[in-house]
């Protein structure tokens, strides 16, 4: 698995997967329990993964919506 996006935002990390899941590119997220535990202070992003098969794919559905960052 390949990371794309590392993120503390939930709420977008919900709409990229959404982003990505209806463009058939299949998605992983990456450090979930890790952010739980840290009581949701934002010290731990999460990472969005994809297979390496569909990483191009993925950074065209973002890049084109404009959502291929960091923060």
């Amino acid at each position: 698995m390949e990371t794309l996006v590392r993120t503390t935002d939930i709420v977008r990390l919900s709409f990229l997967r959404a982003l990505l899941s209806d463009s058939g590119i299949h998605t992983e997220v990456f450090d979930e329990n890790i952010a739980a535990l840290e009581g949701g202070i934002g010290a731990f992003p999460r990472r969005l993964v994809v297979p390496p098969a569909q990483r191009l794919a993925a950074e065209t559905v973002l890049r084109d919506a404009e959502e291929y960052y960091d923060d």
